[in-house]
Formats: structure tokens, C-alpha cells, sequence
């Protein structure tokens, strides 16, 4: 069995959260073959960008995807080390090394083509490959970075292209709520939740995991795990389930700048649409907007609404399937 795991920078923030996920890895190690990606140790990106800003106002694309993506290469060279302690073969790879060729949208960049040979035969020697996040090498031979989330991106583009058994992101929640729990006091864990639905979420703003990498796992079929590296746990599988398993809305994200709520499942339709506004209506909170978009509608409140929005339509339209 063959599994892609990745860490994110809250992971991976110091030494001791370093030797905690190395611990990880040894023990996952005893139960399958491991490709492990990592991002940036905890806050590393934000230093290098604001450092770019101090030398130029207005840095070229090209350059500043050379300095940011050092930082991956900072968190998979120290994770060996620590690895290599604790008696576990490892090796670092960045992303050209690792065969991951993008675009050259510099800043944004998408993958093209992933030849991964080198991870192959690394694996054959017994080693864990550690495999930088977030990067690739476009055709001109150039470094380039794969945005936001691009870590996530990196690691279930490696799960398809080495056919891999499923795809573990870790990072510092326990799983997929069906709402933000830091603005919905009775948000619940997910066990599962399908792979359309979380990926009309993440479009919709959810940060959870990033929009790319779930199209790239729904277009391969590799069945994602969210589990937090922090506390032991099962997480949240995310994958394509049957109609009938899957509920009619499974979660809800939202935007409080632009008042906006947004529901998805198999059932954001018209008529959603509409119970959602009756039930916010009934609470009085009037709806400015609605729009539909594939598996999930939006309505847009007044700012100073949006948390009782979300509360609202969490407890009365997607918390009452789950119980």
C-alpha cells in the first residue's frame, strides 16, 4: 500500500512539532509505503514575501517564486534530518527533482505533467521520499510556485500520478466541520463528506483545503483524509459517495465582508434557495441576494447579519440531517 501524506506549516512550525511529525511518519511507515510533501514551516512564507517587499516595492514574479519556495525546501531538508534520527530512511526532493513540471504562470502556476521516476526509486531503496510542496519547474527551467493551498495541490497530483492508495493532509484541525466552529457554536465533525460537495465549499471560500487540489482529486479519484496532526483521531474522508449516502446539504461556509452564505449538497437548488430565504426571513434577517452555481446556492445578508445567518440556517437546514 502506497500513501501520500502531507504537512502543513502549523505542522511543521519548530523543533518540536518537526520531531512530533517525524513520529508520525515512523509510525505510519510500519503500516505502508509513504511519500511524504510539506509546506513552509508556520509563518516562513509571509517572512520571505514581506522581505521581498523591503528590498522592492513591487518584486518580479519570476524572483519572488525563488524566494518563497526556499521555504519549502527549509522544512523537507530539516524533516529528513529529524527523520534520519529517529532510524527512518528518508531523502529531500524539491519540486524538479520530484519531476513536477507546471505552467509558467509564476505566482499561480498549475501542474502540467509529473514524471516521478526519482520518487520511484527512491522508494525502492527503502527510503521515504519528502517531497517540497507548493513548487514546480516550467519548461524554461525556471522555479515557479503553485499559489495558495498549493502544498495540498502537490500532494494529491503525486497520489494520482504514483497511483497511490489515498492522500492524508494533516494539519491543525481535527477534520471537515459542517461550519467554520469558530463561528457556528454547534458545528459538527464529519466522518465523510463527498468530493463535489467539499469542493463547492472550498470554491466558495472554505479553508479547509484548497479548491485545486480537490478538483485534482475528484478528476483521479484519490480518496483525500483530513486529519490533524495535533490530536489523534480518524478525521474526515473525503470522496465520491453514492446519492443516497450523500446528504441533501452537507455544510455551509461564508464570506462576512460580502454577507455571503453559502450551502452545498446534492440538494442546493431553487427550491433550497428559497426555504433558505423563508427561514431567514422567519428569523428576521432579510436576504439582499441568492445565486445558484453547481452543488450549492449563496445568499447574500447585510454584514452585521452574517454570523446569525450562518447560525441560522447551519441548526435549521444542515445540522438537522445529521442528527
Amino acid at each position: 500500500m502506497l500513501i501520500v501524506q502531507k504537512y502543513g506549516g502549523s505542522s511543521l512550525k519548530d523543533a518540536e512539532r518537526l520531531r512530533h511529525v517525524a513520529g508520525l511518519v515512523r509510525d505510519r511507515r510500519k503500516e505502508a509505503e509513504l511519500v511524504v510533501v510539506v509546506s513552509a514551516m508556520g509563518g516562513t512564507t509571509d517572512r520571505l514575501t514581506g522581505q521581498a517587499r523591503e528590498m522592492s516595492p513591487e518584486p518580479s514574479a519570476r524572483e519572488l517564486d525563488a524566494l518563497v519556495t526556499t521555504g519549502e525546501q527549509q522544512s523537507a531538508a530539516l524533516l529528513v534530518m529529524t527523520m534520519e534520527q529517529l532510524g527512518l530512511p528518508a531523502v529531500s526532493l524539491t519540486g524538479w527533482q520530484a519531476g513536477i513540471m507546471t505552467d509558467r504562470n509564476y505566482g499561480d502556476g498549475d501542474i502540467r505533467l509529473i514524471s516521478p521516476g526519482r520518487i520511484k526509486a527512491e522508494l525502492s531503496r527503502g527510503r521515504v521520499p519528502v517531497v517540497t510542496g507548493f513548487q514546480g519547474i516550467c519548461a524554461a527551467g525556471d522555479v515557479t510556485s503553485l499559489g495558495r493551498g498549493g502544498s495540498d495541490t502537490t500532494a494529491v497530483a503525486l497520489a494520482a500520478a504514483l497511483e497511490a492508495d489515498g492522500c492524508e493532509i494533516y494539519t491543525d484541525v481535527d477534520g471537515i466541520c459542517t461550519a467554520d466552529p469558530r463561528r457556528v457554536s454547534d458545528a459538527r465533525l464529519l466522518s465523510v463528506i463527498d468530493t463535489r460537495d467539499m469542493l463547492a465549499l472550498s470554491k466558495a471560500g472554505s479553508k479547509v483545503l484548497h479548491a485545486k487540489s480537490v478538483e485534482l482529486a475528484l478528476a483521479n479519484n484519490v480518496p483525500l483524509r483530513l486529519l490533524s496532526s495535533f490530536e489523534a483521531g480518524p478525521g474526515t474522508e473525503v470522496k465520491l459517495l453514492p446519492e443516497s449516502a450523500r446528504p441533501k446539504l452537507a455544510g455551509l461556509t461564508g464570506k462576512a465582508e460580502s454577507g455571503r452564505v453559502t450551502l452545498a449538497g446534492r440538494g442546493a437548488d431553487a427550491g433550497a434557495l428559497s426555504d433558505a430565504v423563508l427561514t431567514l426571513a422567519n428569523a428576521g434577517i432579510a436576504v439582499k441576494d441568492g445565486a445558484l452555481t453547481e452543488n450549492a446556492f449563496s445568499v447574500y445578508v447585510a454584514p452585521e447579519d452574517h454570523r446569525k445567518a450562518m447560525q441560522v440556517l447551519h441548526d435549521e437546514m444542515v445540522l438537522t440531517q445529521y442528527e
